[in-house]
């Protein structure tokens, strides 16, 4: 058994990442192995070995598979810009063909639970006019979505499944991750998403002290995926 997702977020900023550890962990304590990609980082530092990205750090973290560094996180960049600026700043060429072999590298891997994490929203644009949203769509990848619960997070929620099911892809489930616990009527933005999104909510994780992987794991139910 094999399964992939594209971890997708409603914005920047609102944990895909900690939603991606957290994920691998779970499936990890279910015996799945695990691999991790997250093709285009920026916000880098650099390090003797090269530019390391704390995201794609986390993600290598809970690969039980032998993954390298630059396997996991192929363009690495230093600014924390939108990754086609940071590109182009660099002189690298971004597009969706450039990303699609090294992705297609880990999904290869045949690692039971594989998630590929994107950078920013859904439309995150790339270089050569396209966006980092062609990626899943070329390997049909179903999707994840993060979203970050706060105040117009349900326009950005169903705009971003709107967009989606437009692109021919299968939202697989979605995390309430909720970044402003002083969200007004909480618990009634939390029922209208789950009524308005067409796929089972893997869990709703509170603000945290200690974000962990193991942590945000708690808080997650990956046999809702149809694994």
């Amino acid at each position: 058994m094999t399964a992939a997702f594209f971890i997708a977020g409603t914005d920047t900023e609102v944990g895909k990442t900690t939603i991606a550890a957290g994920l691998l962990c779970a499936a990890r304590r279910q015996g799945l192995s695990t691999a991790a990609c997250k093709p285009v980082a920026s916000g880098s530092e650099a390090t003797a070995e090269g530019f390391r990205n704390s995201d794609a750090l986390a993600l290598l973290g809970q690969c039980s598979l032998p993954l390298s560094y630059a396997e996991v996180n192929p363009f690495a960049f230093a600014p924390a810009i939108a990754p086609h600026l940071a590109a182009c700043e660099a002189g690298v060429e971004l597009s969706a063909a450039v990303l699609l072999a090294p992705v297609r590298h880990v999904l290869n891997q045949g690692a039971d639970f594989t998630v590929v994490e994107g950078a920013g929203g859904w439309r995150v644009p790339l270089g050569d006019g396209g966006y980092l949203s062609d990626l899943p769509v070329a390997l049909g990848l179903p999707v994840i979505l993060v979203v970050g619960v706060r105040l117009g997070c349900i326009n950005h929620a169903v705009l971003t499944a709107e967009a989606i099911a437009r692109d021919g892809l299968r939202l697989a489930g979605w995390v309430a991750n909720i970044v402003d616990p002083a969200t007004s009527r909480l618990n009634d933005n939390l029922a209208t998403l789950t009524a308005l999104l067409a796929a089972p909510c893997l869990g709703q994780v509170p603000r945290l002290a200690n974000a962990s992987a193991e942590n945000v794991a708690d808080q997650l139910h990956v046999a809702r995926l149809a694994l």
